[in-house]
């Protein structure tokens, strides 16, 4: 079997999810062959007949296992994720949950994002919002996003990341004014410790397969694009709903 057929019986066995489920395929593929649980190979055989005459289950099979490793991965790499580059955080210090956006300035979805966070931090007073640079839509996203990080240093970030947002799309002149207003001093920032960030950041992007910005993490869960507000709450009710289980 190749990789590709590999990675769907995969899929399908955890979709199955166990002997139960083995069982059932068995039944229906097979039904006057008795197989052992333990016995990989014969499984995957009888699993692969049936997919064939049932491949409406494929989709779901995938999007289970792609969910299974997308939670390892939060997992894996939750500590990084939820802590924040110096004051890039708005919200609770003492949140029950923690909401990470991964943004461009340059982002158009990003900035009509903005009112939802708002919103959501005015009535939620346990949240907690960790921004996380992702300069990918260019050389002015960059030079936003060291501005950015160099004001998270200060203590003028939420000033400086409101005004940028606020201004509209973002040129270099809107860039200039944000900064301006913040004090944002490029020469007094640590540089390195500001391209290790968003060196970090890529790296948090590429394993949770993240496709652009905004994209978001709750709890177990991610999320890509302008999902709305009433997206976000739900799953920040649903991983509130895990913690307390």
């Amino acid at each position: 079997m190749n990789n590709r057929g590999t990675i769907i019986v995969t899929a399908i066995l955890a979709a199955l999810a166990g002997a139960g489920g083995v069982a059932l395929a068995m039944g229906a593929a097979a039904p006057a062959t008795q197989v052992g649980t333990t016995d990989r190979a014969a499984i995957e055989a009888i699993v692969r007949e049936y997919i064939l005459t049932h491949p409406e289950i494929l989709p779901e099979a995938m999007r289970n296992l792609e969910m299974r490793e997308t939670k390892k991965a939060v997992e894996a790499n939750r500590k990084a994720l939820e802590t924040p580059f110096a004051n890039a955080w708005q919200g609770a210090a003492d949140a029950d949950v923690t909401l990470v956006e991964f943004f461009d300035y340059a982002c158009g979805y990003c900035r009509a994002s903005r009112a939802d966070i708002d919103r959501l931090l005015a009535e939620d007073k346990k949240l907690k919002v960790v921004y996380r640079e992702l300069p990918i839509l260019g050389e002015l996203s960059v030079e936003a996003a060291r501005a950015s990080l160099t004001a998270a240093s200060g203590a003028n970030y939420a000033l400086f990341h409101k005004s940028l947002f606020g201004a509209g799309k973002l040129t270099a002149d809107t860039l200039k004014a944000a900064r301006s207003k913040a004090g944002v001093d490029l020469g007094k920032s640590d540089q390195q410790a500001i391209m290790g960030e968003l060196t970090g950041n890529i790296r948090l992007q590429q394993e949770l397969r993240l496709s652009g910005t905004p994209g978001w993490v709750i709890g177990d869960k991610v999320y890509n694009g302008a999902v709305g507000y009433d997206e976000l709450k739900k799953a920040i009710a649903e991983a509130r709903a895990a913690k307390a289980r």
